[in-house]
């Protein structure tokens, strides 16, 4: 049975630093991309940063370049999301997300976490 399972969203004040976790079971960690997605209310859900496990090679949405990095620990089936400098307009229910082939349409994705919220407090 394939899980993903996140934690690591709290309440944070602008500027501030959080760093959430993804951590995969049930299917071969590596050779798959993994997307962090995020939705705030009344807002479409949309992609912040993949990595594709099998090279790290790494992706990231305009908005959240040079503040997010996305990094993976094969030893124990997780990636990572650090978010820093926070900004009010970065609060939102954070999912991740994996798929076999990298890009930002959530359809490409089979397997999805149940998400972790995140707080930005200005």
């Amino acid at each position: 049975q394939v899980q993903l399972v996140e934690s690591g969203g709290g309440s944070v004040q602008a500027g501030g630093s959080l760093r959430l976790s993804c951590t995969a079971s049930g299917y071969p960690f590596s050779h798959y991309c993994m997307v962090w997605f995020r939705q705030a209310p009344e807002k479409e859900r949309e992609g912040v940063a993949m990595i594709y496990t099998g090279t790290t090679a790494t992706t990231y949405a305009d908005s959240v370049k040079g503040r997010f990095t996305i990094s993976q620990d094969n030893a124990k089936d997780t990636v990572y999301l650090q978010m820093n400098s926070l900004k009010p307009e970065d609060a939102a229910m954070y999912y991740c997300a994996a798929g076999r082939q990298c890009s930002w349409q959530q359809s490409d994705f089979g397997y999805w976490g149940q998400g972790t919220q995140v707080t930005v407090s200005s």
